[in-house]
């Protein structure tokens, strides 16, 4: 059941280094103390600051893909914390704010699992062990060690910016692509674009829990624009803490808003968990 979340959502903490990174310096005056003196050429650098970042993060928003109904077949490859890889065929259905289905499949198309997440609940039928469970969200939440919600996770999967905070503290122009540096109440993330179009290009998490030492890097690529949508259909994952899990994500075919059906039977020989 573990590996299901993994795949999808694990581990998006990281320890970001943020050396060469443009800081925006806002004069302050100290209290008691005589004002700090700003010239008009500092003030034009911070409004020239401020407006990059303004309209980097409004184009980032822009470029959200929105949807009532997203369905995708996906080949997905992990290495897990033992070094051991496996690839499976992934199933994906979601109504937007509603319900995220998700079926894998192994080698030679045998179904293993089955989930059905609700803004509330998460069901699972691991049919190779005959078995049904049922947690609350707040079981995702206690394993990835995230605040991660139903909203959230349908974020990451159609490939939406993920835990962007707009305070924007500082940013990175490099050759195509600019970085913006946010600072959430979790993490911050280290978060990088192409300069023409806005695309994702990686994600970068640091966490703000400095006791902690888990990095994550989220990659996108292979845009696909026919549909009028900026849409990545080759991701990859790279948690490291004190092991590594690498996963990788290749949309084979994918739909928005078409008519979809969420089939969850619970046959009666299955036990609950």
């Amino acid at each position: 059941m573990k590996y299901i979340f993994i795949v999808f959502a694990a581990g998006l903490f990281v320890f970001c280094s943020c050396k060469g990174t443009r800081k925006i310096q806002v004069a302050v005056a100290p209290k008691d103390t005589t004002a700090s003196v700003v010239t008009p050429k500092e003030n034009i650098l911070k409004e020239d600051s401020l407006a990059i970042i303004k309209e980097n993060y409004n184009q980032i928003l822009k470029n959200r893909i929105d949807f009532n109904t997203f369905s995708a077949k996906m080949d997905v490859d992990y290495r897990d914390a033992s070094g051991k890889k496996n690839s499976v065929t992934a199933h994906l259905r979601m109504v937007k704010d509603s319900v995220i289905w998700i079926m894998i499949s192994g080698p030679f198309g045998i179904e293993g699992l089955r989930a059905l997440i609700t803004s509330d609940t998460i069901r699972v039928l691991d049919k190779l062990n005959k078995t049904y469970t049922v947690r609350s969200v707040g079981y995702l939440q206690e394993m990835t060690e995230l605040p991660l919600d139903l909203h959230s996770l349908q974020d990451l999967l159609i490939g939406n910016a993920v835990f962007l905070d707009s305070n924007i503290v500082s940013f990175k122009k490099s050759e195509g692509a600019i970085s913006l540096l946010s600072s959430g109440s979790f993490f911050k993330n280290r978060f990088t674009v192409a300069d023409a179009n806005k695309a994702i290009i990686n994600s970068k998490l640091d966490d703000l829990d400095g006791q902690r030492s888990r990095t994550c890097y989220l990659t996108y690529a292979d845009y696909d624009t026919n549909n009028g949508l900026m849409f990545s259909r080759d991701r990859s994952i790279s948690v490291t803490d004190k092991k590594k899990v690498d996963i990788r994500i290749q949309f084979k075919q994918y739909d928005f808003n078409e008519t979809l059906s969420f089939p969850f039977n619970v046959p009666s020989k299955y036990s609950r968990n």
